[in-house]
């Protein structure tokens, strides 16, 4: 079963792997982890 996608340029989902000629982005969150290893490093990342 394929999963919801987003294209990156006009912003619609789709099941496509590509959408306006732009490859298509996954719109789900990753997977939670109480052992997050690398959370430091996405916080640090999105405060910028």
């Amino acid at each position: 079963m394929k999963k919801m996608r987003k294209c990156a340029l006009c912003g619609k989902y789709t099941l496509e792997d590509s959408h306006c000629n732009a490859p298509t982005k996954s719109p789900h969150p990753a997977k939670f982890s109480i052992d997050d290893k690398h959370a430091k490093y996405r916080r640090m990342a999105k405060e910028r």
